[in-house]
């Protein structure tokens, strides 16, 4: 879809009701209900987190969404496929500074470049213990990206085309942090397999973004 008449029609989700948490969880691993038992009184003390899904126009005039894919460390999400976006520092003066600030040292990409349509509905990650807050953005701008290469490994451009199309949601394997191999519903964008919190959070922004394109 072209970026200019992605851009004209994408404020109409302001409008919309969020689909929330039980659309999240057409994209929710199998396993996920017992993690959450498993973490019920360790959510009550969940970290903070924010992230941003940004939308811009591609090199010729298409809608992307970008995506990074994390460096390999030693931690629960190595190596997995995110949206840009972290932890809350002591500037921050809201979650949605955080994802803003996230995005500027992650990808490079400045605040100023960036309109800020709205927060989504957040999601618990049971094995890092964060509550995440998910904004979606636009920015008019061809992006120039500078990665954070302490922590990210690649920028991932999505076209809108391959996101929106159903064909790219599968069932994947993957490997746990403990090494057990469970099949997932995930997306397979850009060759890579994006699964797990992330899933999910696509998931709610994909609804919403059909409920207003095919209007």
């Amino acid at each position: 879809m072209r970026f200019i008449a992605f851009e004209k029609v994408i404020p109409q989700i302001n409008k919309l009701s969020l689909p929330g948490f039980e659309t999240q969880l057409k994209m929710a691993p199998l396993f996920r209900e017992n993690l959450l038992e498993r973490f019920k009184e360790t959510q009550k003390s969940a970290k903070l987190a924010a992230v941003l899904a940004l939308f811009y126009p591609s090199g010729t005039g298409e809608t992307n969404l970008v995506l990074i894919l994390r460096k390999v460390y030693k931690g629960i999400h190595s190596a997995q496929v995110g949206f840009p976006g972290g932890k809350p520092e002591i500037d921050d003066t809201s979650l949605l500074d955080t994802a803003l600030r996230e995005t500027w040292e992650e990808i490079g990409v400045s605040s100023d470049k960036i309109t800020v349509l709205r927060e989504l509905t957040s999601i618990y990650i049971p094995p890092s213990n964060f509550q995440v807050h998910p904004f979606i953005g636009i920015s008019n701008k061809q992006l120039k990206f500078k990665l954070q290469v302490s922590e990210v490994d690649a920028v991932i451009e999505v076209p809108l085309s391959d996101f929106l199309n159903d064909n790219y949601e599968v069932t994947s394997k993957i490997l746990d942090a403990n090494g057990t191999t469970h099949s997932v519903p995930a997306f397979k964008l850009k060759g890579q397999i994006v699964w797990g919190a992330t899933a999910m959070v696509l998931v709610e922004i994909k609804t919403i973004l059909n409920l207003v394109l095919k209007k």
